[in-house]
Parts: C-alpha cells; sequence; structure tokens
C-alpha cells in the first residue's frame, strides 16, 4: 500500500508494451462497486476471496503487469500463484513513505483507523516476510521517482534475460 504498484507498473506496462492490469480495479469493474464498499459489505474475508479469485484469473494471462493489492500475498495460494506464473517484483517502501503516500487518501479500508502509524507498521510486519519469499526483485523506493524505479525494474529484467 502507497508503494507505487499502480504507477510504476503502467509505466513498466507502457515500455515492455504489455497490458497493465491492477487487481484490486478489475474486482472493483467486475462488482461495480468500490474495495471500501466490498469490505463494508463482506469484511476483509469476502473481500480476499475475491481477490483470489480474481488474482487465479489474472495470472493465466502474458505479456502483462500485474499490480496486486498490498494483502495479496498473504494467502499461500496467491504466494504460489504469482511466484510460480510471473515474476514477482516487490517495491521496498518504509513505514514513513507510506504515511506520506496515503497521507490523503480515505479510501483504503485498513487505514481508517487513529492509529494509521500502528497499522501501517503491523501490516509491513505481517507482510514483508511474504513479499520477500517470493519476490525475484526487490526495489527500494523511498527518496525515488516512478521513473527511476521502473528503470530499475527494466534494467534488472533485461539483464535476466
Amino acid at each position: 500500500m502507497g508503494s507505487g504498484k499502480s504507477t510504476v507498473g503502467k509505466k513498466l506496462a507502457q515500455a515492455l508494451d504489455y497490458a497493465f492490469f491492477d487487481s484490486d480495479k478489475e474486482i472493483e469493474h467486475k462488482t461495480g462497486v468500490t474495495i471500501a464498499h466490498i469490505f463494508d459489505i463482506e469484511g476483509e474475508a469476502g473481500f480476499r476471496r475475491r481477490e483470489t479469485a480474481m488474482l487465479a484469473k489474472l495470472v493465466q494471462k502474458k505479456h502483462i503487469v500485474l499490480a496486486t493489492g498490498g494483502g495479496a500475498i498473504l494467502a499461500k495460494i496467491n504466494r504460489e500463484r504469482l511466484r510460480d506464473n510471473g515474476t514477482v517484483i516487490y517495491l521496498k517502501t518504509s513505514v514513513d513513505t507510506i504515511l506520506r503516500r496515503t497521507s490523503a487518501d480515505r479510501a483504503r479500508p485498513l487505514l481508517q483507523t487513529e492509529d494509521r502509524r500502528g497499522r501501517v507498521q503491523l501490516l509491513m510486519q505481517q507482510r514483508a516476510p511474504l513479499y520477500e519469499e517470493i519476490a525475484d526483485y526487490v526495489i527500494e523506493t523511498d527518496q525515488r521517482t516512478v521513473s527511476s524505479v521502473a528503470a530499475h525494474i527494466l534494467d534488472d529484467l533485461c539483464g535476466a534475460r
């Protein structure tokens, strides 16, 4: 959350001449409602079920860049699908940077709390080891522009070919 997955993903897809997909946007498109609304009606568990189903479809596509929701890696099946069907890039971002980048964002259900810092720290404690477990590349995004992050990824990918 707030790492730049969608913004960097779009830039990367453009550079590679691939299609770009954001799993959260795909869920919103399919359901006709926002992620926040799904959380309100179905809770996080309901949203995670929808997310897993959507990822199962999206990872089958070829020549795409896929930005997942920040919690997609919580489910083992999602980690396996992502790892087995593509190159996984973890955009590693500090708590301070996430808080700065999401400070005006009221659409993120998991950040609708009095203690945003505590929530982000908890989420990072839970998620960072899982991201690192499946990542082919770890890219630090603090103090970097979208273009420099995308260029770094392209350099890594081209060097790996």
